[in-house]
């Protein structure tokens, strides 16, 4: 029997929606899916309860932003990362121009595939973006996430592999005389039976436990090496390193004391007693980035009792031939280190930061210890720099020769 035009024209076009359906994708800030491009509008949407959309992501990777102020008499877009990439200075402004309804806009870039921390200033004010979903949460005021994406994901996106699991522990400190939080992150596949490493990873002065994995994407990192058989399976324990307010007259006096502290009365013995761990200094690594790197030499380096792997992330010390003096000195040092890892990123290698780096690298020269330093992209202070340390140097290095 023969169908009717309209019959067949039906038909093909529930096919066609068919077809269609698998592809549809959620972006532009949707909040659907773990997007490895949610700031790509493919739907002409703006986030929900925003006025205006913004950043939007072009096909070439330049960036649009945009700010509803009508009042406004001046906005600012800010952001180091961002400065940095386009190879800006200090003394060096982005304005944004007023149009209808009072949306102020520019358009930057093309950007290298990253993810930026940015702010606007509006009339002297420090603002998050209002129009972005993503928006990161620290001990410093908040700022927002422009997410440029790439081809395809990124080595710190969600991709559809095998995942690990990260669980938050809250517990009682006696040293900071209150509740505090720990986050762990167990391989995929973790069996109890077994003994994992551990790695306690530390943020720096403005960083909270969650930022390594909000920001830092650490989880997704490890999924990822883990994947492509390029790092051992282990633990990853983030601690809170704020252990007293970061303004404190007297913080580099009190806080490697208090926080060596905390770990040995509290983070270790929680990990060890709620995990399959390597109970022993060399099933323990422990690293920072900037004041994290700083804890890391001055009570790591110092508590050899516990560690036997280090990464100094964005970190160092002028002086760190006199600081560092007893682990410098340590008879068979190198005996007793299995890993000493020291990286920056390539903006970092210049300046400020760098001298601190260099001092560190050359006291261990100085000394004949046994280290690897690397040197990670072009970015600067900031977390582009420290995945790609996590990802292309430190990580894969850690227990790579050794069996537990």
């Amino acid at each position: 029997m023969n169908s009717s035009p309209m019959v067949s024209a039906l038909r093909f076009s529930t096919f066609a929606l068919c077809l269609l359906i698998p592809v549809i994708t959620w972006s532009q800030q949707a909040n659907v899916n773990l997007d490895w491009n949610p700031q790509k509008n493919t739907e002409n949407l703006t986030p929900f309860s925003a006025p205006v959309n913004s950043p939007e992501v072009h096909d070439d990777r330049s960036v649009t932003f945009r700010v509803m102020a009508p009042q406004a008499t001046e906005v600012r877009l800010e952001s180091g990362p961002i400065f940095t990439a386009l190879g800006k200075g200090r003394g060096d402004v982005i304005l944004l121009t007023k149009g209808d309804r009072g949306v102020w806009s520019v358009t930057i870039g093309a950007l290298r595939p990253d993810i930026y921390a940015y702010h606007f200033r509006i009339d002297g004010a420090k603002v998050a973006d209002p129009g972005n979903t993503q928006a990161a949460f620290t001990a410093m005021p908040p700022y927002s996430q422009l997410i440029v994406h790439g081809d395809g994901p990124a080595f710190y996106d969600a991709r559809k592999v095998p995942h690990g699991k990260v669980t938050r522990h809250v517990y009682h400190s006696d040293v900071t005389h209150g509740e505090r939080e720990l986050y762990v992150y167990t391989p995929p596949g973790y069996d109890p039976s077994k003994r994992y490493p551990v790695l306690y990873l530390m943020g720096g002065s403005g960083e909270m436990a969650h930022n390594w994995i909000y920001d830092g994407r650490a989880n997704f990192i490890m999924d990822n090496l883990l994947d492509e058989g390029k790092a051992v399976p282990m633990i990853i324990a983030i601690p809170n390193n704020q252990v007293l307010h970061r303004n404190h007259p007297q913080h580099v006096e009190h806080t490697f004391d208090l926080f060596e502290a905390e770990m040995r009365q509290h983070v270790i013995p929680l990990v060890d007693r709620e995990y399959s761990t390597v109970a022993t200094p060399h099933g323990r690594a422990l690293s920072g980035l900037s004041m994290g790197g700083r804890h890391t030499m001055f009570v790591g380096f110092n508590s050899l009792d516990l560690f036997a792997s280090f990464g100094v992330l964005s970190a160092g010390d002028t002086d760190a031939g006199e600081s560092l003096e007893a682990f410098l000195n340590t008879p068979n040092v190198n005996d007793m280190v299995d890993y000493l890892f020291v990286g920056q990123g390539g903006a970092e290698a210049t300046g400020f930061f760098n001298a601190r780096v260099s001092g560190l690298v050359n006291a261990l020269k100085a000394h004949d210890i046994e280290h690897d330093y690397y040197v990670a992209g072009d970015s600067g202070h900031d977390w582009s720099t420290w995945r790609r340390l996590l990802y292309e140097r430190f990580l894969p290095n850690l227990w790579r020769n050794q069996s537990n």
